[in-house]
C-alpha cells in the first residue's frame, strides 16, 4: 500500500502558483500501476475549492521517464491546442514529495468498460474515433524543437527492441516469432522526420464526458517516430474491451478515425502502414504481458494483476495470427 503523500506539503509546494489554502479529500485514484495518482481539492481562506491531481513516481525510482519530461510534453501540448489538464507545479527536492507534479483535475470518465457500455455515455461513443483522428493529428503536428529531449523510436527500433525482448524469457512463443518476421518484411518506409508520438494514445487514457474526449492522459512513453503508430496502437484488440466490432478503440470504425485524421492534418493514412502498426502493437503488447507473468512468477513482485496479464499472452497470440491472416 503506498503512503499518502503529505497534506501540508502538497499545501506548501501549490502556494506559491495557486495561492496559500489546505488540501482535502486526498484520496489514490485507481489504476497507475507505474505511477501512483492522487485527488485533491485545494481550499482557500474562504472556503472556495479547486480540484487538483498529484502524478509522482512511487518509492525512489520510477523509471527512466522523468517525470519534468512529462510535464514540460503536457505544457507544449497544451498551447497547441491539445486537450490535456493544465499542469500547474512541477515538484522539487525540497517539497519532500518525491518526484512528479500536480495537474488540473479534470472531471470525467477513464474507466473502458465504462465509455463502452453505460447510457451517459451513449451519445459521445458514436463521436470518438474522429474526435481521436483529429486529436492525435494535433498532437504529431507539435514542433520537435518546441519539445524537451525524447528519445526516437522508429518501427525497425521498435521491432529489434521487443525481439530482444522476448529472446530474455526464454520462452516458446511461435505466433509471435512469425509476427516479428512478418513485420520485418513489411516495416513501412520512416517518416520525413520523426513526430511526437504521444506513445500511449488508446480508450483507458482519454478522459470522457457525454459529449466525448475531455483530455488525453499518461504522456510516459512518448517519443519521436511514425505518426501512425498511435493510429495503430488504438485499434489494437486489446483495447476495445470485449466491442470487437469497433476496431477503434471499441467505439468506431476505421474509415471514421482516418477521414478525421486525414482532415485535420492534411496528410493520407496508407492502409498497409496503419495495418503494419496494428500488427506491431499487438505483439509489444503481448511481449508485455510475458514480461508482467515474468516478474511475477520470478518472484521480483509478486502480483495478481501481473499473474493476469500472463493469461492474456495467448489472446494477444491469437489476435496477430487474425491480422497476419488478413483480419482486424
Amino acid at each position: 500500500m503506498a503512503r499518502a503523500p503529505a497534506a501540508e506539503a502538497i499545501a506548501r509546494a501549490m502556494a506559491p502558483t495557486c495561492g496559500d489554502g489546505s488540501v482535502r479529500d486526498l484520496r489514490r485514484l485507481s489504476g497507475g500501476a507505474s505511477r501512483e495518482t492522487w485527488s485533491f481539492d485545494l481550499a482557500d481562506a474562504s472556503g472556495r475549492r479547486r480540484g487538483f491531481v498529484l502524478r509522482r513516481d512511487p518509492g525512489a525510482h520510477g523509471g527512466e521517464f522523468d517525470r519534468a519530461t512529462e510535464y514540460h510534453l503536457c505544457e507544449a501540448a497544451a498551447a497547441a491546442g491539445v486537450a490535456v489538464p493544465r499542469v500547474r507545479v512541477l515538484l522539487r527536492p525540497e517539497d519532500d514529495l518525491g518526484r512528479g507534479f500536480v495537474m488540473d483535475r479534470v472531471e470525467g470518465e477513464t474507466i473502458a468498460r465504462r465509455i463502452l457500455r453505460d447510457d451517459a455515455y451513449a451519445d459521445a461513443r458514436p463521436r470518438l474515433a474522429s474526435q481521436c483522428g483529429a486529436i492525435a493529428a494535433h498532437i504529431h503536428a507539435i514542433d520537435p524543437a518546441q519539445l524537451p529531449p525524447l528519445p526516437v523510436q522508429g518501427a525497425a527500433a521498435q521491432l529489434d527492441q521487443y525481439r530482444s525482448l522476448l529472446d530474455t524469457f526464454g520462452q516458446p512463443h511461435p505466433a509471435f516469432e512469425l509476427g516479428l518476421r512478418w513485420l520485418a518484411e513489411r516495416l513501412p518506409p520512416p517518416p520525413p522526420r520523426p513526430e511526437l508520438v504521444h506513445g500511449d494514445f488508446r480508450n483507458g487514457n482519454f478522459i470522457v464526458g457525454p459529449e466525448g474526449i475531455r483530455a488525453v492522459l499518461d504522456w510516459e512513453l512518448a517519443h519521436l517516430g511514425d505518426p501512425v503508430e498511435d493510429l495503430g496502437w488504438l485499434c489494437v484488440k486489446s483495447w476495445r474491451f470485449g466491442v470487437h466490432d469497433k476496431p477503434v478503440g471499441g467505439f468506431g470504425a476505421v474509415p471514421d478515425l482516418v477521414a478525421a485524421y486525414e482532415r485535420a492534418s492534411g496528410r493520407r493514412v496508407e492502409e498497409n502502414a496503419l495495418r503494419f502498426w496494428v500488427a506491431l502493437g499487438t505483439l509489444k503488447w503481448g511481449v508485455i504481458c510475458v514480461g508482467q507473468a515474468f516478474t511475477h512468477l520470478s518472484g521480483v513482485m509478486r502480483s495478481i494483476e501481473l499473474a493476469t496479464l500472463g493469461r492474456r499472452v495467448a489472446e494477444t497470440e491469437w489476435d496477430l495470427l487474425e491480422i497476419l491472416d488478413g483480419g482486424w
